[in-house]
């Protein structure tokens, strides 16, 4: 890759649910919906702060509930607006409805997801089951490992959503008091530079609330004769089909990002230290920090570890988790939430599903821990990397391992 010429830069210190309203600020966003709840209040807040200083000329909607959060969007983004909102939790249960339609009407809205875990017992810390309870709602789903990465991602968004050959709304999901509240020192992109990356805003071209373009939108489809069937497998299957397209979307974003910034990461996953391994672990998110830690010692002890983490995580990047894994004995996957049907993690469950595709068969163990704001530390993943080991030396898998359960 050429030598990137970067503009000015400017440094601040913020934690991720600030950097992801300094994106929006960026993005030029003209409609924020919004209602605060535990723990991406801020976030919402920070944007209110930046209406009123005018750092973002945009429409603020303070609904009474996340239900009319998501419908005010979609009002807006049909009328032509680039538009955003953030949620988690009971916040997500809430909008349930529309949020299953806004895939449907193929709206490139972007929302941030700052994850935590569900009820009951009752919590408000960090965790991915909210994210992971709608991941097959028809949303694309990417994880942030770091602040600066969502900030990034979450202009990045704007970019993959709003591509012609992909018009579905956009998660960008960041781990609730981990990186919510964790601060670090972020590189603001330059203006100029995210105004020529977006391009113009083309957001209704295919579906408007505009009285010069008569339409009906979203009428009744389906049932058991005459077009309906058809009508609805078209629909259907030009949503899967705008999914899928969102892989090369996202990869082609992420490289045009870095050759624009200078900033590099990973679009779909990111492997690190694969070469040579004989076993590999995975991971989601914030966690992959202490993950690539304990990968560095276990690598200083002769030990042959390589870590692949998933950034894109919906769509489920299949080939390449299966090509990443080819070459491993063993793979013990990381999960922040759980799979109540199948008693293991939701990751797990998609990665045994994509080494379908790898030349042989591959063992693997689903380790599931950091639920409702717990630490995984170094000395977790090195349990994890000891029995992948073990794994890998054709010891018979064994259950999910629960790697709070004596914390």
């Amino acid at each position: 890759m050429a030598a990137v010429l970067k503009p000015k830069s400017q440094f601040i210190v913020c934690d991720g649910n600030e950097a992801a309203a300094w994106a929006v600020a960026a993005a030029r966003v003209e409609m924020v919906a919004v209602y605060p709840i535990t723990p991406q209040s801020s976030l919402v807040e920070y944007l209110a702060k930046f209406v009123a200083d005018g750092r973002l000329a945009a429409e603020l909607v303070d609904a009474e509930g996340e239900h009319s959060v998501l419908s005010v969007l979609h009002g807006a983004c049909l009328a032509g607006a680039r538009t955003y909102t953030a949620s988690c939790g009971p916040g997500i249960a809430f909008m349930f409805e529309p949020y299953v339609r806004t895939p449907g009407l193929r709206l490139p809205i972007v929302m941030g997801i700052v994850t935590r875990d569900t009820l009951t017992p009752q919590s408000v810390w960090g965790g991915h089951q909210d994210a992971m309870s709608v991941r097959e709602a028809g949303w694309i789903q990417m994880y942030c490992e770091s602040v600066q990465e969502v900030l990034d991602t979450t202009i990045m968004a704007y970019r993959i959503a709003e591509h012609h050959d992909v018009m579905l709304p956009v998660n960008v999901c960041h781990d609730g008091n981990y990186l919510s509240f964790g601060a670090a020192r972020v590189e603001l992109p330059d203006q100029d530079e995210v105004d020529a990356f977006l391009g113009a805003k083309d957001v209704n071209w295919h579906a408007a609330l505009d009285p010069q373009r008569p339409m009906a939108v979203d009428p009744l489809t389906g049932g058991s004769g005459g077009i309906g069937p058809a009508t609805f497998v078209r629909y259907r299957k030009g949503e899967c089909n705008g999914t899928q397209n969102a892989l090369a979307v996202i990869s082609e974003a992420h490289e045009e990002w870095t050759r624009r910034f200078g900033r590099a990461h990973a679009p779909l996953i990111e492997q690190y230290r694969m070469d040579g391994a004989e076993y590999a672990i995975m991971t989601l998110g914030s966690m992959t920090g202490a993950a690539k830690d304990a990968v560095d010692e276990a690598r200083s002890r002769g030990e042959r570890v390589g870590l692949v983490k998933v950034k894109t995580y919906r769509p489920f990047p299949v080939l390449a988790v299966a090509n990443a894994l080819a070459a491993v004995k063993a793979v013990g996957v990381v999960d922040r939430s759980v799979s109540f049907g199948w008693n293991c993690g939701p990751l797990f469950q998609d990665v045994i599903a994509a080494l379908h595709y790898a030349p042989q068969r591959i063992p693997a163990m689903s380790f599931i821990g950091g639920l409702a704001g717990a630490d995984i530390t170094i000395g977790h993943f090195e349990r994890v990397i000891q029995r992948t080991a073990a794994l890998a030396r054709d010891v018979v898998p064994g259950g999910t391992v629960w790697l709070n359960e004596k914390d």
